[in-house]
């Protein structure tokens, strides 16, 4: 279930944001005069289709993608007969440069404000919620397995970020630091200061995002939240408010020492005594085979909480979407300068879809789809043939020289293209392959 709801998440964000990216393009042509003769998401065998006015629209059985045939252009199609023919005035090739232009950044226009939209949508509901560097010292950091390798320790107490103090914890994980070079934690270990090097290669290993969320987290005291109705925790009568002093006689003061004492009583018996009011009680729970019991727990730290207005939302959102373009811009660069390996960096279909998670979580499913909106602008803005960022350059090299390239050169130009983005794709996805079973 948990793969369905992952490739559903990914099959629908995909779909949204190829189909506005592609009206984009079809948008554009029609304005200036030009034929749209096919409009689909997803890529053949056709499901089904309608016609309307001069333009076919449709759905393909392969959701990972989508096309427009605009008349007169040299696309994936490579329809040579129809190029053969005299140009007509409806034809793509029959505009001016500028035009032509235009409708081939159409796509990455609207992946744009696509992008920018979500972001702000998501900073006027949501504004920010954040855990000061404060909060974070008052215990300290759980080191994970990566954060030990690099000598971090359970309880230390970051309080420099590339020799300069944080205020936001999220700091600690930014693509400042982990795609930067050279970037170090100065942090308070039993009253002395210890300088952390993180490795320049070191994001590679957090390509997964299950090992990026267990990277460093807060030491966190906590109470019972909000218990599931039926689970082990309200069967053995854990309510709202309690708090966890001992499980099985091991005291319980953070919420990853739970997690632990769970996770080795998988589908055993655990004893559990809680502080509830000025009382302790003794409850006895059945820790499920996956080595949880059923409640989320409440953090007993000060988050702060920013509401933004709408201009505040407009300006916070915007640069949001234009952090991932300018963290994939260092992303790119950290594999050309070989600190970081393609094959660890890049992520296909699967990876993605891991992405989104198991559970459906619509806040979750648009932070992501936002992100991937500006990605697909970023990736169909690269100076590739066969990418509207290709189709661009030869454009501008026409409109700045007034000479046009010709068609067999156009052809060519687009098979080179296809070959790279085939073998590109094929790598993404056996790249996906490999990490997932090895």
């Amino acid at each position: 279930m948990e793969v369905l709801i992952m490739a559903g998440q990914l099959i629908l964000g995909l779909s949204i944001l190829v189909g506005l990216h592609e009206w984009g393009h079809m948008f554009a042509a029609k304005m200036f005069g030009m034929r749209v003769e096919k409009y689909f998401i997803g890529f053949p065998p056709k499901i089904f289709s309608f016609q309307k006015g001069e333009t076919e629209y449709g759905i393909g059985a392969i959701p990972l993608g989508g096309f427009v045939k605009i008349s007169g252009m040299i696309d994936e199609s490579m329809d040579t007969e129809a190029m053969s023919k005299e140009p007509q005035p409806w034809e793509f090739r029959s505009k001016p440069a500028w035009q032509r232009l235009i409708v081939m950044l159409g796509g990455i226009i609207v992946n744009v404000i696509v992008g920018i939209f979500i972001f702000i949508v998501i900073a006027y509901n949501d504004g920010d919620k954040y855990l000061s560097s404060t909060e974070v010292n008052k215990y300290g950091i759980v080191a994970g397995d990566l954060a030990k390798e690099i000598g971090l320790q359970t309880g230390d107490k970051i309080v420099r970020v590339n020799g300069k103090p944080f205020t936001n914890f999220d700091e600690l994980g930014s693509s400042e630091v982990l795609l930067g070079s050279n970037s170090s934690y100065t942090v308070n270990r039993a009253g002395k200061e210890v300088e952390i090097d993180i490795p320049n290669n070191f994001i590679e290993k957090l390509s997964d995002p299950e090992e990026k969320r267990g990277f460093i987290r807060p030491l966190e005291p906590f109470k019972i939240g909000e218990v599931v109705p039926a689970s082990p925790a309200q069967k053995a009568g854990l309510l709202t408010g309690d708090k966890v002093v001992s499980i099985n006689g091991q005291p319980i003061q953070f919420f990853h020492e739970l997690q632990a004492q769970l996770q080795s009583l998988k589908g055993k018996k655990a004893e559990l005594i809680v502080q509830r009011g000025a009382g302790q009680k003794t409850l006895n729970a059945n820790v499920d085979e996956d080595g949880t019991l059923g409640f989320y727990p409440e953090s007993l730290l000060n988050y702060t909480a920013i509401e933004y207005t709408l201009p505040q939302a407009i300006s916070a959102g915007t640069g949001d979407a234009f952090a991932v373009v300018y963290n994939n811009i260092k992303g790119f660069g950290k594999i050309f300068r070989g600190e970081v390996s393609a094959s660890k960096a890049l992520s296909g279909p699967i990876g993605i879809a891991r992405m989104f998670g198991g559970v459906w979580d619509w806040s979750r499913f648009w932070y992501l789809t936002g992100l991937l909106s500006m990605v697909l602008a970023f990736m169909n803005a690269l100076p590739i043939p066969a990418l509207d960022g290709g189709h661009a350059v030869i454009l501008s090299y026409e409109i700045i020289s007034g000479r046009k390239p010709s068609d067999r050169f156009l052809e060519n130009a687009q098979k080179v293209g296809m070959v790279l983005l085939l073998g590109l794709m094929a790598f993404a996805i056996f790249n996906d392959v490999w990490k997932a079973v090895f």
